[in-house]
C-alpha cells in the first residue's frame, strides 16, 4: 500500500517537473521573440534618425555649393558655368563660410562619395550606403528629384540639380523686316516685293484704276503730246 502511494507521488512529481520545464522553455522563446522585435524596432528608429540627418546635411551641403559658386563668380564678367571647391573644408573657410562644418555621411559614419565635375572639383555628395530608405515621397522642393528612389546611394545632393529651375538663356532677336504698305504679312511667309520690281507691272497713271496712258504721253492728261519737227524745215508735225 505504501509502495503504491510512493509510486503515485513520484509520477506526479515527474509530470509537474516536465510541465514546469515546458513553461520555462515557452517563456524563453517568448522573451527571445520580444527581444528580436524590440531590436528591429530600435534599428528602424535609429535608421530613421540617420536618414533625417542625411537629408538635412545633404540639403545644407547642396545650398553651400550654390553659395560658394555665387561668391567665386562675383565680380567676374563674361564667365559662364559654376565654380566648385576641391574639398568640403573650402566651404567652411572664413571670412564668408558657406558651410558650418565638413560633415560626414551620417548613414555610414564615413566620408561621402563625391560627385565631381570634369575638372575634378566637388559638384555634389552622396552616401555610400545602398540600403533602402524609409522616405520615398513628399521631399522638400530643393530635393524633389529624390522622389521614388529606392537606395541612399541614389540620393545625390549637388548643384545644380533637376529640382532647381534653370534660367533660360536669352536668344538674339532678328530685327523686323519692313512690309509694304497696305499688304499685311503672315509670320513665316516671305514679304512680296513692291510693284514695279521682279515682273510686277507698275500702277496705271497717277490713279489706282483705269487703262495705261497712250504711248508717247507723259502721264499727265493735261499736257499736249510732243511735236516732231519736219525734215524740210516746215511746220512741225503733231
Amino acid at each position: 500500500m505504501l509502495r503504491s502511494k510512493r509510486n503515485v507521488i513520484g509520477r506526479l512529481s515527474q509530470e509537474e517537473r516536465g510541465v514546469t520545464y515546458l513553461l520555462v522553455m515557452l517563456a524563453v522563446v517568448l522573451m527571445g521573440i520580444s527581444v528580436t522585435v524590440a531590436a528591429k524596432q530600435w534599428k528602424a528608429v535609429v535608421q530613421r534618425e540617420r536618414e533625417s540627418e542625411l537629408l538635412a546635411r545633404g540639403i545644407e551641403i547642396q545650398a553651400a555649393l550654390a553659395t560658394y559658386s555665387a561668391q567665386q563668380k562675383k565680380g567676374r564678367t563674361g564667365f559662364s558655368g559654376e565654380i566648385y571647391p576641391l574639398t568640403l573644408e573650402e566651404l567652411t573657410k572664413q571670412p564668408k563660410p558657406a558651410l558650418r562644418k565638413a560633415y560626414k555621411d551620417p548613414i555610414t559614419g564615413d566620408d561621402w562619395e563625391y560627385v565631381r565635375d570634369p575638372t575634378g572639383r566637388i559638384q555634389g555628395v552622396r552616401s555610400k550606403s545602398k540600403a533602402e530608405p524609409f522616405k520615398q515621397r513628399d521631399f522638400p522642393p530643393a530635393v524633389r528629384h529624390l522622389e521614388g528612389l529606392t537606395s541612399y546611394y541614389l540620393w545625390v545632393f549637388q548643384y545644380p540639380n533637376p529640382s532647381i529651375p534653370q534660367t533660360p538663356t536669352s536668344q538674339p532677336t532678328t530685327p523686323a523686316q519692313p512690309t509694304t504698305q497696305g499688304q499685311p504679312t503672315t509670320p513665316g511667309q516671305p514679304t512680296p516685293p513692291p510693284p514695279g520690281i521682279l515682273g510686277f507691272p507698275p500702277p496705271p497713271g497717277q490713279g489706282s484704276h483705269g487703262p495705261p496712258f497712250p504711248f508717247g504721253t507723259t502721264g499727265n492728261p493735261a499736257s499736249p503730246p510732243p511735236q516732231i519737227p519736219s525734215s524740210s524745215g516746215g511746220s512741225p508735225i503733231p
